[in-house]
């Protein structure tokens, strides 16, 4: 049986001693390692595992297609498919230099006059990704490209369902949002869980790489600006999931919607559908990751599995009470 270390040697990925891993906290999806300090590991979860998500090698291709374009991804060496490895499919990548500014207290840290820059460079970061051209860097099969929205209120829905509890709420939204869908004005690679939390930032505000790319498509762009503005969470708001904006210096919700059809000419008029939309969508994955602990198939990172629940209905609310802004 080919061991961890025999796959490095077989990939010529030097290593000066036995591969150790750490657990990499802070994710609650694929799981991530930190290999002798030199390089990153990304595995599935253990067990509890919903239909077509924790896909490695899909993320895998990704990252590898991005690396010849403007958008920061880290260089990866390969993946391995043969489970009597590692028990699951893993890639490798490098472990790149750089700062993630997930939640309050990151940002509290982070130098303050980076911070505005910070916010910048991921909205033109943002702006590179939905740029990419996906059929020369041969992601142009990486999933249907019209009719987004209803594609991703189907799946998400089933997801839900699939994690066992039952919430009215959740369908309540998801069938407001199904009738009242955007059109999709303009198509592209699709990141679908950009925000501070998978990117990692220089102290100077400029990003060094994305990551955590699993749930990567293609459809409709403006479900990312929905996304990292949704979870922005502004000076007196409920932290529903980590954000590092409410510090000084980090700029509003409006100015990076602002930055953002400055940097693309996209039309922005619909934002609070998506934001609607990534709160719903937030509640859905929320509850796959309170099955996936309470299985307790995601290690012992200190995880309050109850409060997990919670969030769940909470971000559901947060989701109902979006969409009525749209009235």
């Amino acid at each position: 049986m080919t061991t961890l270390a025999g796959w490095f040697a077989e990939h010529g990925i030097p290593l000066d001693a036995e591969p150790e891993l750490t657990l990499i906290a802070g994710g609650h999806s694929n799981l991530t390692y930190r290999v002798n300090d030199r390089y990153v590991l990304r595995r599935p979860p253990r067990g509890h595992v919903l239909p077509s998500a924790h896909d490695v090698g899909r993320e895998h291709r990704v990252i590898r297609a991005l690396e010849p374009t403007p958008v920061p991804v880290p260089h990866s060496f390969g993946l391995c498919e043969d489970t009597a490895v590692l028990g699951a499919p893993f890639y490798v990548m490098d472990l790149v230099p750089g700062t993630v500014v997930a939640g309050r207290d990151d940002g509290a840290a982070y130098p303050a006059d980076a911070r505005g820059p910070a916010c910048r460079d991921l909205v033109g970061v943002l702006a590179a990704v939905h740029d990419v051209d996906v059929d020369a860097v041969g992601l142009g099969e990486l999933g249907r490209r019209a009719e987004y929205g209803a594609r991703q209120l189907r799946r998400w829905r089933r997801q839900f369902h699939a994690a066992a509890r039952e919430l009215p709420l959740v369908d309540e939204v998801h069938d407001r949002l199904a009738a009242a869908i955007p059109p999709q004005r303009r198509t592209g690679l699709v990141h679908g869980d950009y925000r501070p939390g998978n990117v990692l930032l220089a102290a100077d505000g400029h990003v060094t790489a994305v990551l955590d790319w699993e749930l990567a498509t293609l459809g409709d762009t403006m479900a990312d600006l929905g996304w990292l503005t949704a979870t922005w969470c502004e000076p007196g708001e409920e932290e529903l999931i980590e954000s590092p904006a409410a510090n000084p210096g980090f700029v509003r919700r409006d100015e990076l919607i602002a930055e953002y059809h400055h940097r693309t000419g996209s039309d922005v008029s619909d934002i609070g559908w998506y934001q609607a939309f990534a709160l719903w969508k937030l509640a859905c994955i929320a509850e796959g990751v309170h099955a996936r602990y309470k299985a307790g198939v995601m290690g012992a990172d200190g995880v309050d599995v109850e409060a997990q629940g919670t969030r769940v209905n909470r971000l559901a609310e947060a989701a109902a009470a979006a969409l009525t802004t749209l009235d």
